[in-house]
């Protein structure tokens, strides 16, 4: 097995990949129109060769017998602290077990450790019982949980952390919106967007009612989201992808 840096030409390995993957986890829990639909909206060809170019990602792929038979992806998110988020980590399902899951996670923390984050993340859907299970066996911990919307259903989501680089101080940001409200956002709390970080905002200072996203790029609270979670702010246009179920196979 080799490791090696995607390039453009991995493209097509890299979405049948996930999609033999996201069926392996999912096929059980999620409708097969569903995953298919997840895989266009989110391993779009374009879209993909675009996160492999953005010298800001980490993008690794895993060669066996000279297919990939794996990849993974992960960017830095600042907050009040650097953290390494990651995106994708799929294994094709006839490749499990067998090490590459570890090897490949192993390249993204020293990857990201490179580039000084405080620490790497990654979620995870509950149903996906492999892939809850490879992140404990890695050492992270869990530190959340939440109900995500994927379509028309409902899913529960673990976010896992571990700490792998120096200490950073997480605060929160209070704000008053355009129509005069108060808004508590929690800078720990992000998604990744094409121009800055989108930022969980909440309607209370104890976090217990979830107001929306402030946009980290015009400091504002107009954003939209559709109905597969892709967020978008109607005033500057910064954007997220829809989202992914999770970071791990």
């Amino acid at each position: 097995m080799d490791l090696r840096a995607a390039t453009a030409e991995d493209v097509g390995s890299i979405r049948e990949v996930a999609l033999a993957s996201l069926s392996a986890s999912y096929g059980h829990a999620v409708d097969e129109a569903l995953l298919s639909e997840a895989v266009e909206n989110w391993y779009g060809a374009d879209d993909v060769g675009e996160d492999i170019a953005d010298p800001d990602t980490v993008c690794p792929v895993a060669v066996v017998d000279g297919e990939v038979v794996a990849f993974a992806e992960s960017y830095v998110v600042d907050r009040r602290e650097r953290v390494g988020e990651i995106d994708w980590l799929h294994v094709h399902p006839d490749h499990r077990e067998s090490g590459i899951g570890s090897a490949l996670l192993e390249r993204v923390e020293a990857e990201l450790r490179d580039r000084d984050v405080d620490s790497v993340e990654g979620k995870v859907l509950v149903d996906n019982e492999a892939g809850t299970a490879f992140y404990e066996r890695e050492g992270y911990e869990l530190s959340g949980e939440r109900v995500v919307d994927i379509g028309d259903e409902r899913f529960q989501e673990r976010l896992y952390r571990k700490r792998i680089g120096r200490d950073g101080t997480l605060r929160e940001g209070i704000y008053e919106t355009a129509d005069g409200e108060t808004v508590y956002v929690a800078f720990d709390e992000s998604e990744r967007g094409s121009k800055a970080p989108f930022y969980v905002a909440y309607a209370d200072a104890d976090h217990e009612s979830r107001y929306g996203y402030f946009c980290g790029n015009c400091q504002g609270t107009n954003v939209a989201i559709d109905t597969m979670d892709a967020v978008e702010c109607l005033d500057c246009e910064n954007r997220r992808k829809a989202a992914r179920w999770d970071a791990a196979y």
